[in-house]
């Protein structure tokens, strides 16, 4: 945690971490989950920062969960040791979970299917080691796992046992609730996803099978939960950060978003409106996750230097270095240039923090004096 400087010395784009912003997410998610009973086992997938990890940890995170090897690489060797690792393992990264378990990380790894428990099973023999194994589950259609009263739920479970892994037990990621937008309808969801799970693991249990742990989460279901009976942890991630996207679903406001691009006014085109900043997709990334939602933010939302949104104001196109700063009702604004002047600094939102991040190799954190300090991120898989 490097000490630098104000945002007037920083160069253009940049990631900024609002500190205060970002620690009150922290706060509100792990009270959350801690008033309903249960421990909060916080995805890092959107931060990449062992900092930012260890703040979440220090709120009361229990564990991490990682969406690559590496980032359980490089959390592991700055001394976390409880890691779930919640994407389907695929049989040649077993070399790389072994190496780790064999050097005191507790790394639990997922499995949907027969295919991937005999992989896990086969590699486990050879090895003389008992891989910890949960299987996943799937309780919205929204991506992989197994039907909670899948017969195959059963059969995995009972080769991974039988074979010579430790099944922990289920996980579910209810990614559907991306697509809400009313707390009537995440909710539902939430208790979709809860109950269904719980089936899940009810049924393992049922046959004679060990079932310890019942994970599940994703931020919107996270915040509307009303009861996680059953449920032994929650997993979660952009909620540190918060996005436009999470806006649109409800589970945030604009001024919550912790994360933004710092950007630079680099020239106008008057008769369309445009500002042009320097800060394009190569800043923002791709992800238009909003043009789908009720608010269409273009490639993000603008605020001014000190982080208040200029209401109306988005990035509504972006090339790979030039963003285009104009009225989200596409009418042109004249007075463009009078509004945001050559060299003057704007603040972006981004449509999908975690694509954002990805964008750079380190965060200015700025505290509530202004001042920044830098904290490095890590990328690859």
């Amino acid at each position: 945690m490097t000490p630098t400087m104000t945002l007037d010395g920083i160069e253009t784009p940049a990631a900024l971490i609002d500190r205060t912003l970002m620690m009150r997410n922290i706060g509100t998610m792990q009270s959350r989950i801690t008033a309903l009973g249960t421990r909060l086992r916080p995805h890092i997938k959107t931060s990449k920062c062992i900092e930012v990890g260890r703040l979440q940890q220090q709120a009361g995170g229990r564990g991490i969960t990682v969406s690559t090897l590496k980032e359980a690489e490089e959390y592991f060797a700055a001394g976390f040791d409880d890691i779930l690792y919640a994407v389907g393992i695929a049989p040649q990264k077993l070399d790389r979970v072994l190496r780790l378990r064999r050097a005191g990380c507790r790394l639990v790894i997922l499995v949907d299917s027969l295919a991937g428990a005999d992989a896990v099973i086969d590699k486990g023999r050879a090895e003389t080691h008992a891989f910890e194994v949960m299987i996943e589950v799937d309780t919205d259609g929204h991506r992989s796992g197994v039907a909670p009263d899948d017969d195959l739920l059963i059969e995995i479970g009972t080769k991974l046992d039988r074979g010579g892994a430790i099944l922990t037990g289920v996980l579910t990621h209810a990614g559907s609730s991306y697509g809400l937008s009313t707390p009537e309808a995440l909710q539902q969801m939430a208790e979709q996803e809860r109950s269904r799970c719980v089936r899940a693991a009810s049924r393992l249990r049922a046959a004679g099978l060990p079932c310890l742990e019942v994970s599940i989460g994703s931020t919107p279901t996270a915040l509307s939960a009303q009861t996680l009976d059953g449920v032994t942890e929650v997993r979660a991630g952009v909620y540190v950060f918060f996005d436009l996207v999470m806006a649109n679903v409800g589970v945030c406001r604009p001024q919550d978003i912790a994360l933004s691009v710092l950007a630079t006014v680099i020239g106008h085109q008057t008769d369309k409106g445009w500002a042009i900043v320097d800060a394009g997709w190569m800043a923002m990334s791709r992800d238009r996750g909003t043009q789908a939602q009720a608010v269409d933010y273009g490639y993000g939302a603008v605020c001014d230097l000190a982080g208040a949104l200029v209401d109306g104001y988005v990035m509504s196109g972006a090339n790979q270095e030039h963003g285009i700063v104009a009225r989200r009702d596409g009418v042109p604004d004249r007075e463009i240039a009078q509004r945001f002047p050559i060299g003057a600094r704007l603040r972006i939102l981004p449509n999908h923090a975690c694509a954002t991040a990805t964008q750079f190799d380190a965060y200015q954190v700025v505290d509530g004096d202004g001042a920044t300090r830098i904290w490095s991120r890590f990328h690859g898989w």
